[in-house]
């Protein structure tokens, strides 16, 4: 299997530490406000690499955050506590507001087909392991106190820029959006470790510790939680590629300088969903949820095969037509699978044959656009439906988008579809007819084109005009 490993910049072998186990980390939501579906692409396609890894006989151990306190407004370790804004937002407590966007998170990536990963630990859990980190760092010299916060030393590491090449002059205070200045900082890379009471009276959520009251900062607690869970050593680390710099940058600084030796192999980072005006967040137009989506009738499955009909490394483009167009070819593909039959016998030797297409796709560098053309590779196939339908399930349980499941569903509100699409059908065609007699081909041209795209084709002959649904 073929990783592209952000860290190299290049597609590498994927050998575990461990023969046959993997340890993944996943970087998780900051549970302040509904997540995006920006955001839930890369839960996606980190969900996608997981079950591949699974699907292919690793035994996979996932690792994942709940960041419930010391994520601030800006990453330059300035703002406001994203947490308290959100209770301050609501009139809620920071705890009560962590709770109901945990589970909303939680409940959106059920929709989307999402495995919650093995471990789910909130930062507040953790408030112990910093302390001893943030200790372990002073004492070997990588960590200061100043100002009654505890800064990482950048100056310290051999190297600080690791997954870019950063000119040093464009991270300047006043260059960058988002960085400013503090005094307390011996060199302007270094970041917080622990804050104190001292800087931010008002903070909602405080701990004691050897440098007073105060509150971790936000890089801190992947590193400890990862550390906690899955040991010295990790395999896999992912997240969104505005993580790359500086929450992951930050992550492997401490990790590090802390252990005296690399901590993780393979970085893998999920580019972002744009809209048209570029990165989508939630502080501009449309706050796109998953439960927008299904208040404006779309399956959040058809979201999922939205996000797989793209390369994880591609930025992808959100607009409503092309959402529609993959729902379309979602509901078109359903409806396939649906026509075949549950009967005969697996052919073994086909199965294989076609299986291979998929863990090729797969095995290079995840690509599932080409996973997908191997599942409509498998339509087409000069095999039976027995072994079709049993090649459909078995790469759903890396896909996941039930498509089984759907077409289950499908068959059993066939009768009163049918009804429906064959009267909507028969309106149509003599709508067409009156177009084509008045010579309003373009009308004409417009209801066929109509029709092809819901799977309807038509036949013209001089008798009139009939139909058949495609495939």
């Amino acid at each position: 299997m073929l990783l592209y490993n952000s860290l190299t910049k290049k597609k590498e072998e994927f050998v575990p530490n461990e023969p046959g186990k993997v340890k993944m980390y996943t970087c998780g939501p900051t549970v302040y406000h509904f997540a995006h579906i920006g955001n839930l692409r890369t839960y996606i396609m980190e969900d996608v690499l997981e079950k591949y890894l699974r699907y292919v006989g690793y035994d996979v151990k996932r690792v994942m955050n709940i960041t419930d306190v010391g994520h601030l407004t800006s990453d330059a370790d300035e703002g406001e506590d994203k947490m308290v804004k959100g209770a301050k937002r609501e009139h809620k407590t920071v705890m009560e507001i962590a709770k109901f966007y945990t589970d909303a998170f939680f409940a959106d990536c059920e929709k989307l087909g999402i495995k919650t990963p093995d471990v789910v630990e909130p930062a507040t859990n953790c408030i112990d392991e910093f302390i001893k980190v943030v200790e372990g760092l002073i004492e070997k010299g990588y960590a200061y106190l100043a100002g009654g916060n505890v800064y990482f030393d950048t100056s310290k590491l051999k190297e600080y820029y690791v997954f870019n090449n950063f000119d040093e002059d464009d991270l300047e205070v006043g260059v960058r959006e988002g960085v400013e200045a503090d005094d307390n900082k011996k060199n302007k890379n270094d970041f917080v470790l622990w804050f104190t009471k001292s800087k931010f009276e008002d903070q909602a959520l405080k701990w004691d510790s050897p440098w007073g009251v105060g509150y971790p900062g936000w890089h801190i607690e992947c590193s400890c939680i990862s550390m906690k869970h899955l040991g010295e050593d990790l395999d896999i680390h992912c997240g969104g590629i505005d993580n790359a710099f500086p929450h992951h940058t930050n992550e492997i600084a401490q990790s590090e300088a802390y252990l005296g030796h690399k901590w993780c192999n393979y970085w893998f980072h999920v580019l972002h969903l744009n809209t048209n005006s570029g990165k989508m967040s939630k502080s501009k137009g449309e706050f796109l949820t998953v439960s927008l989506l299904e208040s404006k009738g779309y399956d959040p499955k058809a979201y999922r095969f939205f996000c797989l009909g793209s390369h994880y490394r591609k930025s992808l483009v959100f607009t409503y037509e092309n959402l529609d167009n993959a729902s379309q070819a979602f509901e078109k593909l359903v409806a396939r699978i649906a026509q075949l039959k549950n009967e005969g016998e697996v052919d073994s030797a086909k199965f294989e044959e076609l299986k291979k297409s998929f863990t090729d796709a797969l095995d290079n560098d995840v690509n599932t656009s080409l996973a997908i053309t191997a599942l409509y590779d498998v339509l087409k196939a000069d095999t039976n439906d027995k072994t079709k339908l049993a090649l459909i399930a078995d790469f759903d349980r890396v896909l996941t988008l039930d498509l089984i499941s759907h077409a289950e569903k499908l068959k059993n509100a066939a009768p009163a579809a049918d009804n429906d699409l064959a009267a909507e059908v028969e309106k149509l065609i003599a709508e067409r007819a009156e177009a084509k007699k008045a010579k309003n081909f373009a009308r004409a041209d417009e209801i066929r084109n109509y029709l092809s795209e819901k799977g309807v084709v038509l036949v013209d002959s001089r008798e009139g005009t009939t139909w058949k649904l495609e495939g």
